[in-house]
């Protein structure tokens, strides 16, 4: 069992990105949701992680979850998907080595096949596509944060993928949020403790669960800890459930009256209380957020 929460002092992450683009104005719109400022305007997508960093994120994230076949075509993939990852890669180390201290760059790595949807995970299909992503954040990224993984097999595909690089790997699940039994689980149905398990297998530094309901979280973290010796992250979003039909950012979902700052930091005190030691913000999660979390630290 983990003893990190006594020992290790809080890292905080940085929140969602797409909505933020969003909120201040960026080229935003389905198909290609976040990966639009890429492409349009990538002065934008500079600004938020300026955000994050001034509300106090040690962690700012590469904002190429959306930069796959998914969202911005097959075509467009095959000609732009590596110089567009790369952009990602680069706005964020460029804000990152800007700031006046330390900043660790994580490169954003997503289920290739879908988000929420363990039952349209195609290993053949994702590998190609994925290996793509790990090429051009390479250069960038100071680990990568392979997020959203709603089963087993994705993180041991990402960890293969990512093992040549000889960066640290943050595997981040999402958890079954519509109708939890008593025991947490990935969206496949696989348990928390057997992803614990296999992140500790596979070499990873730190498990965390991310974009599902705050609400399940504590149990997740408390499943990982007596599973594994690894640091435990959560990153949770402001929407209500998601349904195993759900596909993330099919469109702009409701966001929750009661996960405002302090809200949400209530949440993220009870994390820490069980002994998550990495908090942050998935889907509708902001700077004002963010700063929320960084306050916990003081």
């Amino acid at each position: 069992m983990s003893d990190t929460s006594a020992a290790s002092p809080l890292i905080i992450l940085d929140g969602g990105t797409g909505r933020e683009l969003n909120r201040i104005g960026a080229p935003f719109e389905q198909p290609e949701w976040s990966a639009l400022a890429l492409i349009e305007g990538p002065e934008f997508v500079s600004r938020v992680h300026q955000s994050y960093v001034d509300a106090g994120a040690d962690v700012i994230t590469t904002n190429s979850y959306a930069v796959v076949p998914f969202h911005i075509g097959e075509e467009r993939f095959a000609a732009r998907g590596h110089e567009l990852a790369a952009l990602a890669g680069k706005l964020a180390r460029d804000v990152a080595d800007a700031a006046p201290r330390k900043i660790t760059v994580a490169g954003s790595l997503p289920p290739i096949c879908g988000s929420y949807r363990p039952d349209l995970v195609d290993i053949d299909r994702a590998r190609p596509i994925l290996a793509v992503l790990v090429e051009a954040l390479a250069p960038y990224v100071d680990q990568w944060q392979a997020e959203t993984l709603s089963s087993l097999i994705e993180a041991k595909l990402v960890a293969e993928l990512v093992k040549p690089t000889g960066k640290p790997l943050w595997l981040s699940f999402t958890l079954e949020d519509a109708h939890p039994d008593g025991e947490p689980r990935l969206r496949s149905g696989e348990s928390v403790t057997e992803a614990a398990k296999l992140a500790q297998d596979l070499g990873a530094s730190a498990i965390l669960f991310n974009c599902s309901q705050p609400e399940v979280m504590a149990a997740a973290v408390r499943a990982a800890h007596a599973a594994a010796s690894l640091p435990v992250g959560v990153y949770a979003n402001a929407f209500p459930p998601m349904d195993e039909e759900a596909e993330a950012n099919a469109g702009l979902s409701e966001i929750r009256a009661d996960l405002d700052p302090a809200g949400y930091a209530a949440f993220a005190r009870g994390w820490a209380g069980e002994g998550a030691t990495i908090l942050g913000g998935c889907c509708g999660i902001g700077p004002e957020h963010i700063a929320a979390l960084r306050a916990l630290t003081a």
